[in-house]
């Protein structure tokens, strides 16, 4: 018969115990840190998407980040000059002047969509059909619908056909809310 006796000093487990909650939560603090610092330069990133004095190509990368980021803080981008492809979108309540200038946003995996733009405003609007795709160049203008909007006034419009990307995907996890920052 083997027996084995073991003592156990109970100072020394919770010595053992404590160093390896210090050393965890060094490590998730670590990493927090590296986390907030690269979403912060991302952001820092997002906001020369929309350069000053240039005209700006949104791209279907970049489409919703720049949509979500322009609702969320239209006074930072009042004035600014934007350029994007879209289809020409309308609800019963628009001005005979607006649409929207529409993309599908994917939603789920299932390529369930919802329709997502930049709701533009234009004085022969009518001259282009709903599902007409476009490429425009505009100016960000603070307006009202339905509250505080950003509206593009269009300068420059024409037809194009249907871009191979036609969907575009939800703010990726760069994307840092401009409100949230102090």
């Amino acid at each position: 018969m083997f027996i084995c006796n073991f003592k156990i000093n109970g100072s020394k487990i919770f010595k053992y115990f404590f160093i390896c909650i210090i050393i965890l939560l060094i490590i998730i603090f670590g990493i927090v840190s590296y986390r907030v610092f690269s979403g912060a330069n991302t952001a820092s990133k997002l906001k020369t998407c929309i350069p000053n004095n240039e005209i700006s190509q949104i791209q279907t990368k970049n489409y919703t980040n720049i949509l979500k980021a322009v609702h969320e803080n239209i006074d930072s981008y009042v004035g600014k000059k934007i350029c994007f492809t879209g289809y020409v979108y309308r609800v019963l309540d628009l001005q005979d002047t607006q649409f929207v200038l529409a993309r599908d946003m994917i939603v789920n995996s299932n390529s369930q969509t919802v329709v997502v733009g930049f709701l533009c405003e234009l004085d022969n609007a009518k001259d282009f059909e709903n599902n007409t795709w476009v490429e425009l160049t505009g100016e960000i203008i603070k307006g009202d619908y339905h509250g505080d909007m950003p509206i593009i006034k269009i300068i420059e419009i024409h037809k194009v056909d249907a871009p191979s990307e036609e969907y575009v995907y939800p703010p990726d996890e760069s994307y840092i809310p401009t409100a949230g920052i102090l």
